[in-house]
């Protein structure tokens, strides 16, 4: 095997495995607060690894034609015309073509993974009376079974308003509307989102969610937060001037700080926990 050939396989084991070392070691992205945070990590870390031996790879490329092709002093004309490397032009247009293929496939397996086949408008509650205990949750009497839990947990229903500039959270009922986003931490949240005029995104860096918020068009987004904390709550599309400033709060509370909230800011003087 010739040398070139041997170094440049050393070379781009080099940059995987110093890649891969750099995804896992190096901490890129904001606290892991939902369960879908760990799906997504897993595709960044992917795309990590993919663009940065890209990134060194060629840039250390250019480099070295830069210095080993310059022209040296004395030389005269134009270097060698050199054409139709065939096995190059299949490497650099299959390689490329798999990377991109394998991309394609393993993005649509997180998607699928987080939820993202489902459709958005889908809404399956059933819209019967709520007990009191059920109105304390915020919910409609709805349940899910965890995956790998035994116990199951209602799910905390909640309707989201977006406008110029706010969001407002709406708990089943009426019982409270309240800008900042209050949801008790391990349980699952169903929220429906709605936009009063411009389309807005509900975005949360540290559940690594964002979706769109359209007019006209109710979208559901679903999701578990596993860790207690405050975390922002930002517009993530351009809807005006003020646009900068359309930020929020979730505040994902341990489950008898969330009852305790709910009852005190609730209007329903049925509700015991």
């Amino acid at each position: 095997m010739p040398t070139t050939a041997i170094y440049t396989i050393l070379i781009s084991l080099a940059l995987i495995v110093g890649s891969i070392w750099a995804s896992n070691s190096l901490d890129f992205l904001p606290a892991v607060a939902s369960s879908n945070a760990p799906i997504y990590d897993e595709l960044f870390k992917v795309l990590f690894v993919i663009g940065t031996v890209l990134f060194i790879g060629m840039t250390g490329l250019v480099i070295y034609s830069l210095i080993q092709f310059r022209k040296r002093p004395g030389q005269e004309g134009d270097g060698l015309a050199i054409e139709e490397n065939l096995p190059l032009e299949i490497f650099w247009t299959a390689v490329p073509a798999v990377v991109i293929l394998f991309v394609g496939l393993y993005s649509y397996d997180i998607y699928n993974r987080m939820g993202g086949m489902q459709l958005l408008s889908s809404d399956s509650h059933s819209h019967h009376s709520m007990s009191a205990q059920e109105r304390l949750w915020g919910g409609i009497g709805e349940v899910k079974q965890e995956e790998n839990e035994s116990e199951v947990l209602p799910v905390i229903n909640v309707e989201l308003s977006a406008m110029q500039f706010a969001f407002l959270f709406n708990y089943p009922k009426g019982e409270i509307i309240s800008g900042e986003l209050h949801v008790p931490v391990g349980y699952p949240v169903r929220m429906r989102m709605e936009s009063k005029d411009v389309i807005h995104a509900f975005w949360v860096p540290e559940f690594r969610l964002k979706q769109d918020v359209i007019p006209g068009q109710p979208t559901i987004l679903n999701f578990t937060p596993t860790k207690t904390g405050k975390y922002p709550i930002i517009c993530a599309e351009l809807c005006g001037p003020y646009h900068g400033g359309m930020r929020s709060t979730v505040v994902v509370e341990e489950p008898d700080e969330y009852i305790a909230w709910f009852q005190k800011n609730s209007k329903s003087p049925d509700i015991e926990a």
